[in-house]
């Protein structure tokens, strides 16, 4: 069968975020899911089962197990399902761990309907100013990531992570931003706790950022970009619940693994 590598959330290739997907006859069981993931060593492996037109299930797989949610690895599986498993297909829907996601075919890229992240002010803890050098100025968290504001882009780029100290801040995540001259705001992100100590370009993320810079900036639409070594744009609007990604996707690797899924 078909292993699809792409790079998603990226205008050229080489950059962005790449992943990993299979398109599947049936879900394989959750281990050989992860030993796959393993193996890829992607910051995730999305695997795909076709139920119906327009209708799959979808499961998102980090070297460290299973995620609930991945925005970059949607991206690319809805660019492969479009370009090669189902071609021409506009608009797909997933059924995944955090409901149904809807990813819809545009002249911009591709944009994904995703539930919007929950988020609340939250105290500066020891934990956390150790895990960002001093730098978090405002927290934000309610059981996803934690997202904190630092104050410039250029203390952001400077930060060098600490995958134990960020270990022990609350969530799968930490999501640090700042405003910027070019962007509405840029980020970069740590997912230690799945074996990803930086993520290069993070759809799920972005679900926590859209209310946060909400209501710093009092708006809904914004130019977000994530300032990792690769970096990555994503077209960001935030209606009700919704949180609605905008994003290109690179093809890179069309291959074959000896056994059929």
């Amino acid at each position: 069968m078909n292993l699809y590598v792409v790079d998603a959330f990226a205008e050229k290739l080489f950059t962005g975020n790449p992943a990993g997907v299979l398109p599947c006859r049936q879900m394989p069981p959750v281990e050989l899911m992860h030993q796959i993931a393993i193996e890829n060593n992607y910051s995730e492996t999305a695997f795909v089962v076709r139920t119906g037109p327009g209708h799959y299930d979808l499961k998102w797989f980090t070297p460290g197990g299973e995620v609930d949610l991945c925005g970059h690895a949607t991206l690319a599986t809805a660019f492969v399902l479009h370009r090669y498993a189902d071609p021409g297909v506009g608009e797909m829907h997933f059924s995944t761990l955090s409901g149904e996601l809807i990813v819809r075919a545009g002249h911009d890229g591709f944009t994904m309907d995703f539930p919007k992240g929950k988020v609340r002010p939250v105290p500066l803890t020891p934990a956390l100013l150790e895990a960002t050098s001093g730098l978090a100025l405002e927290a934000w968290y309610d059981g996803g990531d934690t997202v904190a504001l630092v104050e410039s882009e250029e203390a952001l780029r400077a930060f060098r992570p600490d995958a134990d100290l960020i270990k022990r801040v609350p969530g799968l995540g930490l999501i640090l931003t700042t405003p910027s001259e070019a962007y509405d705001f840029v980020s970069r992100c740590f997912y230690p706790k799945v074996d990803v100590p930086e993520d290069p370009v993070t759809g799920r993320a972005h679900t926590y950022l859209a209310p946060v810079w909400a209501s710093i900036l009092g708006k809904t639409v914004f130019r977000a970009r994530q300032i990792s070594a690769r970096g990555g744009s994503v077209g960001v609007r935030l209606a009700g619940e919704r949180v609605f990604l905008t994003g290109q996707v690179q093809p890179f690797l069309v291959g074959e693994i000896p056994f059929d899924l």
